[in-house]
């Protein structure tokens, strides 16, 4: 009878296990030119208010008539106090960049000799940018100011209904604006790129007893 001896064989290490790579999920941008194409095929309706940030499509809120009143006085309270070399421009579009086409509320802008009919303005053109901000707040003051001094915008002003007051930005850069001051009542402000406009704050902001 022959005996065979068992040779204890090594125990295999266990296959590694080789964890997959974490997904981050990425965002579609979209350019000024997607965006009109949008509007074009009907993805986008004609009565829809969205704008373009930063290639993303934002919902604006609808305008209700006290906020278009305001944006109307604001108008009115500068155009009184331009010359023919400036035009304002109320709640229309200004293209920033291929992916940015927000619509401000009030645009001071140099006035073209051949208008604006064939291309909205650009940085280029706008002097100043004022945003009548209630529920839009954080928003206009945090997020919708900056892109516009990223944009090279001189100058870009928040009218803050809610504490009552002005917000002002300037020195644009690749960060947004360096500098963000406030002012109040009995204050009045004049743009850097028109030394010739002087503003009242208690002007700008709603009389102190909602008369408007």
């Amino acid at each position: 009878m022959t005996t065979q001896t068992k040779v204890p064989v090594a125990p295999q290490a266990a296959p590694e296990v080789q964890e997959a790579p974490e997904y981050t999920p990425q965002t579609r941008k979209f350019t000024v030119a997607e965006y009109y194409k949008m509007a074009e095929v009907g993805i986008l309706k004609d009565d829809e208010r969205v704008e373009l940030i930063e290639g993303e499509i934002v919902v604006m809120s609808p305008i209700g008539p006290g906020h278009a009143w305001r944006v109307d006085l604001t108008a009115d309270l500068i155009t009184r106090h331009l010359d023919e070399r400036f035009i304002v421009r109320n709640q229309n579009p200004i293209h920033l960049s291929d992916s940015s086409e927000p619509e401000p509320d009030i645009i001071i802008m140099v006035r073209r000799r051949e208008g604006y009919g064939a291309a909205h303005p650009t940085p280029a053109d706008a002097l100043l940018i004022i945003e009548v901000a209630d529920s839009s707040l954080s928003y206009d003051r945090d997020v919708k100011a900056h892109i516009y001094g990223r944009n090279g915008i001189p100058e870009t002003w928040v009218k803050n209904l809610p504490e009552d007051c002005i917000e002002r930005f300037t020195e644009p850069g690749p960060d947004g604006y360096a500098q963000h001051t406030i002012h109040h009542r009995g204050e009045t402000l004049t743009p850097v790129s028109l030394p010739d406009l002087e503003l009242a704050v208690d002007d700008l902001l709603p009389a102190p007893d909602g008369d408007e």
